[in-house]
């Protein structure tokens, strides 16, 4: 099944794709937490075009998905149209993701130097002839300019993208100042294809606010989805009832060791450590938890992280 963005309903929120974040480990347990079948829709982590059709074996299994995932639209980042196309029917046809998406909007160095992610906006006859086929696609405002998206949108939607979602800076400001939600309104009313809102949406607040300055047709959540996997059905909450729970510590923990496991079944023992950057956005604000913090992080082993889990718990100072 391919996506129809156009017959999704609205608003159409989903989970953005996040280097070394959105692994199928943290996407199955998004929607574990959410509960729902078809909600929200993941974007799973971006893959290298080249690696994937060099068969890089790591990057290959960074493209596997398990049942639950779905829906789930792949990202994948190129600047060779040829070497994209080819990447996008390998992945097909080994796991049938149910749509594909390409980062023209990603403003890390390593990325843009060598004419990928968001240095594509600066040449749209190379990123028209990427979007030859029914993806979506993640842009920038600008490379610098906050305008340059009011002709680049169009002209990929003319190519063939069937959905845009926009990040409310530009590539030179990066992740600093915020978000402009007043400019990626102005992308919508130039597009017929749906638009997703992305940058600075960390609530459901947010989301409230984003959707009704944007008139978007949904929301790409990024950095406020980090330790936060409930965030989706806080939103979907707050969308139909105006309010939303928040978790206590118990419930969150219960959840943090499932996601753990789920992360060594993908990752090995070494998941121990590339577990700590979640560890660190679950328990971000959490008063007093630094001295947990600091051993956690020494932590060498399953066991020695769940005492640590067990000891916040009975500390009742959370």
């Amino acid at each position: 099944m391919q996506l129809n963005w156009k017959n999704i309903q609205k608003p159409i929120i989903a989970l953005s794709p996040m280097a070394d974040m959105t692994d199928s480990a943290y996407c199955r347990i998004v929607k574990e937490v959410t509960g729902e079948e078809d909600y929200p829709v993941v974007f799973r982590e971006m893959v290298s075009s080249e690696a994937v059709v060099r068969k890089n074996e790591k990057t290959l299994d960074m493209t596997e998905i398990h049942e639950i995932e779905r829906p789930l639209v792949q990202q994948i980042f190129g600047a060779d149209p040829v070497i994209m196309r080819e990447a996008l029917e390998k992945i097909q046809k080994e796991h049938a993701p149910e749509g594909f998406d390409i980062n023209m909007g990603c403003p890390v160095y390593k990325i843009t130097s060598n004419f990928n992610g968001c240095a594509l906006m600066k040449d749209v006859e190379n990123a028209s002839e990427i979007v030859n086929v029914p993806v979506s696609v993640k842009i920038r405002l600008g490379w610098s300019d906050i305008f340059e998206c009011l002709k680049f949108a169009p002209a990929i939607e003319l190519a063939g993208a069937s959905l845009i979602t926009v990040h409310g800076r530009t590539k030179e400001q990066g992740y600093s100042g915020v978000s402009d939600w007043y400019q990626i309104s102005k992308v919508k009313k130039v597009l017929n294809i749906p638009i997703l809102a992305n940058g600075d949406i960390h609530t459901p607040e947010d989301l409230v606010k984003a959707l009704e300055i944007t008139k978007a047709d949904g929301a790409l959540i990024a950095r406020g989805a980090l330790g936060n996997p409930w965030i989706f059905k806080q939103m979907k909450d707050m969308l139909e009832k105006g309010s939303y729970e928040i978790p206590g510590v118990e419930e969150k923990i219960k959840i943090i060791k499932k996601h753990f496991d789920l992360h060594l079944g993908q990752y090995g023992d070494f998941g121990i450590r590339t577990f700590r950057k979640h560890l660190t956005w679950y328990f971000k604000g959490y008063p007093n938890i630094k001295p947990y913090r600091d051993q956690m992080n020494r932590c060498e082993n399953k066991e020695q992280l769940y005492e640590i889990f067990d000891e916040i718990i009975k500390s009742k100072s959370f």
